[in-house]
């Protein structure tokens, strides 16, 4: 029987961009908490020509720091404090028009929101446009050292991994993290301190199987594709994709040009398909979505699946990956990222497969300037190799964690930045080492 395998160099090159699994057995029991001091709304964003879900479209409370994002099904939960009884909350996907519609207007649940696409005006599209796809994403890349930040940065980021099981939660792991990041004109890795992390899991749910993500929020910060292009398009990989333009948009009054990109009919080896989201202006990366292509189950699995009992198999069915740049005073950085994984477990003594998903997602809350250019030592550092639901049983804090020391399973991760801001700045009067 023939033996699927991949090349040692394609393997250094997806491994950069990827979640793995450990399975193993659960002894006990530690269920949810859950908050009662909200209002949430639920609902669903969709395309209003095809029904088609919106997946990753943000919607935010006007004039306040409260946001979410809808998930892989289009679907959403917005929680909101009780005080708050009025407001504009907004409705936006890149290449739509945003939606205005009053808080009052919302119902607690099955809210369908349909948004329509914002067609360009012809005179809108510079005629003088670049005619080649690929060149032009070589082009931003080249202009990284101009266009990104070019000095040593000090961030500080929060970073959520969630385990489902179908729709329902089985765990949670959050941690603050400092950055340590490097120019993006430099070759040097980004460095990660672990800050304050927690977890809760309900075990019930697992079907006595230990998910474990390896990786933590490495696997979030090496989806930084303008920081870290070798995990995706090396100077000979490149070569393997077909690039072509899409329908271009405008995003806050610019025009973005929008490039799809795809592996090429002739390579057998999976590789990544998605869209790059360019600012024609200044030919600047402002977000990217993409997957791997993973149509070969065993191949995929032997990418993913780390360690496993003996009578189960694990395959992945999607892998998606989404990375957002912000703008400070003409220059972008590393904004905001997300990992998703959905795969399959099947035992070889049940009837059924269960279904799982995981979702690993990080936001930059802070950044300042790293005049040293000093990176934490070794013994500091995380791992790459760091399993955060195990770290964080040691380093849970919960006067750190204050008002939040509730874990909800649902509320973004955009709506608990400002209550760990407001921490961070007690601890900075405190005397702790965080930014």
């Amino acid at each position: 029987m023939k033996t699927l395998s991949l090349t040692l160099e394609l393997q250094r090159t997806i491994k950069g961009l990827l979640i793995l699994l450990l399975l193993g057995v659960y002894p006990n029991l530690l269920a949810f908490q859950n908050s009662a001091d909200f209002k949430q709304y639920e609902g669903e964003v969709i395309d209003i020509e095809n029904n088609n879900p919106l997946v990753f479209a943000t919607i935010t409370v006007d004039g306040t720091n409260i946001s979410t994002i809808t998930n892989t099904e289009g679907n959403f939960l917005l929680k909101v404090p009780e005080s708050l009884s009025s407001g504009t909350v907004l409705f936006s996907f890149i290449g739509y028009t945003t939606k205005k519609i009053a808080l009052s207007d919302l119902k607690s649940d099955k809210n369908k929101i349909s948004l329509k696409t914002s067609a360009l005006q012809l005179s809108e599209v510079n005629i003088n446009s670049p005619k080649d796809a690929k060149e032009l994403f070589k082009e931003t890349l080249n202009k990284k050292g101009e266009n990104y930040f070019e000095d040593p940065t000090l961030m500080t980021a929060f970073y959520r991994e969630t385990i489902k099981k179908r729709k329902k939660n089985v765990s949670l792991s959050e941690a603050v993290v400092n950055i340590y990041k490097t120019p993006y004109s430099s070759d040097k890795k980004d460095a990660v301190e672990l800050y304050r992390a927690r977890k809760s899991t309900d075990y019930s749910k697992l079907d006595t199987v230990a998910l474990k993500l390896q990786g933590g929020p490495f696997n979030t910060l090496y989806v930084d594709i303008m920081k870290y292009p070798e995990y995706i398009f090396t100077n000979e990989s490149i070569d393997d994709y077909n690039f072509t333009f899409d329908r271009s948009t405008r995003v806050n009054d610019r025009l973005i040009y929008i490039i799809n990109f795809s592996q090429l009919s002739t390579i057998k080896d999976p590789l990544y398909q998605g869209k790059l989201y360019i600012d024609a202006e200044n030919k600047t990366l402002t977000s990217a979505v993409y997957n791997l292509n993973i149509t070969n189950r065993e191949l995929a699995a032997q990418l993913f699946v780390r360690k496993k009992p003996a009578k189960v198999d694990v395959w992945p069915t999607e892998v998606a990956y989404r990375v957002d740049y912000r703008n400070k005073n003409g220059k972008w950085y590393y904004g905001y990222s997300n990992v998703l994984l959905k795969f399959k477990v099947d035992w070889d003594d049940k009837l059924f497969n269960s279904v799982y998903s995981m979702t690993a997602e990080m936001a930059v809350t802070d950044w300042q300037e790293n005049s040293t250019g000093k990176l934490p030592k070794n013994k500091e550092r995380l791992k790459k190799s760091i399993i955060l639901s195990e770290e964080a049983l040691g380093f849970s804090d919960p006067d750190f964690w204050g008002e939040y020391n509730i874990i909800e399973p649902e509320k973004s991760i955009e709506s608990a930045i400002k209550k760990i801001q407001r921490q961070l700045r007690r601890a900075k009067k405190s005397g702790t080492s965080a930014p």
